[in-house]
């Protein structure tokens, strides 16, 4: 596994001074963390240093899409904290005061949140805690963090894809399509037996509870799999060019999504692969991550449609169309799945 070098760099406690929000801090062999608390339930954060690393993916990596390249190289010249996990739902709750999602339960990851539902997350986080000031993670920064140092399809290394859902290097590190029903035990989850070449049989699927897998280099759980991610930035195409503190253009259409899910095919759950919806969707494989730090504050979204809302991530032109298709994806109405269920979620290629 390769991994890119850096030279250390101070971080907010080195000097014996932790944010000013921090309930917990300390130094690990991950790196540096830190620990908020919002009504009684906490979220720790992990450091992310400054410095430089290789975005995209290159040519010969399995399972690439287009979109992945041109490979090229960031700068990021201002470290930031984010989440060691997934929003959890009982995060959520003590925020909002409900909870949207549709696998329930306190340590599993909030789904059914929209891009704009985030920030108004974000907001009334702010309202109990005005020391806190979170925010989305560019993309760049999302992928930055999820690579933690490596240059492999993932953390873990390159990925060999046996099948749709069968890529044996993922089951430590991720919950996707080829495992996400293994000991499946929470009510209502969705009909997964159509599900094609699954690494371990299973018949019904969902999310699973946070930090169950292997955390990343940097100390980083659920990179991979479980939930996508909401990034801050419109979805565009990538320059060749250096490209410093990257943080998309002011205005699109749809959101970048990254991470894949437990709903995901195998390709699509490398540090590389890109997702996007609208920035109003909401199903139950759509989650969030908060960041901490530096970063552009989120740019105003298109208006929203007459229902106010979407749901579903859009499907890539050559992705095949599963069986089984059709299921309540947990927003404004049906919307069709992919095989009932997992992987490459409706990628767009407008």
């Amino acid at each position: 596994m390769k991994r890119s070098s850096a030279p250390p760099t101070p971080h907010p406690i080195d000097q014996g001074h932790p944010p000013d929000w921090a309930v917990e801090w300390g130094e690990d062999r991950y790196g540096v963390f830190a620990s908020f608390e919002v009504e009684g339930v906490p979220q720790r954060l992990r450091w992310i240093p400054p410095g430089r690393f290789w975005m995209g993916s290159p040519e010969h990596e399995k399972g690439r899409w287009d979109d992945e390249g041109p490979r090229h190289l960031v700068e990021l010249t201002e470290g930031f904290w984010l989440a060691e996990t997934p929003c959890t739902q009982a995060l959520w709750q003590a925020v909002m005061g409900e909870n949207p999602s549709r696998f329930q339960s306190p340590q599993w990851p909030v789904e059914q949140v929209s891009w704009e539902d985030c920030h108004r997350f974000f907001e009334a986080v702010e309202e109990k805690e005005p020391r806190l000031k979170c925010r989305l993670p560019t993309e760049a920064e999302w992928e930055y963090a999820c690579r933690a140092g490596t240059e492999g399809a993932t953390w873990a290394g390159d990925l060999e894809i046996l099948g749709a859902n069968n890529a044996p290097l993922l089951d430590d590190i991720a919950w996707y399509g080829g495992n996400s029903g293994k000991g499946f035990d929470l009510e209502g989850g969705v009909d997964s037996s159509d599900w094609p070449e699954k690494q371990y049989d299973h018949t019904e699927a969902g999310t699973r509870e946070v930090a169950l897998k292997e955390r990343n280099p940097w100390g980083l759980y659920d990179m991979l799999g479980n939930v996508f991610e909401w990034c801050s930035d419109w979805k565009e195409e990538y320059p060749s060019e250096l490209q410093v503190n990257p943080a998309g253009s002011e205005r699109g259409a749809h959101r970048v999504l990254r991470g894949g899910s437990w709903r995901s095919y195998a390709q699509s759950v490398r540090a590389a692969s890109r997702y996007w919806s609208h920035p109003a969707a909401r199903s139950d494989h759509l989650g969030v991550r908060l960041a901490l730090g530096q970063g552009r504050g989120a740019p105003a979204a298109e208006p929203l449609g007459e229902s106010g809302r979407a749901a579903g991530v859009r499907r890539a032109r050559d992705e095949p169309e599963p069986p089984g298709a059709g299921a309540d994806g947990g927003g404004g109405g049906e919307v069709a799945l992919p095989q009932s269920g997992p992987r490459g979620f409706p990628r767009s290629r407008e």
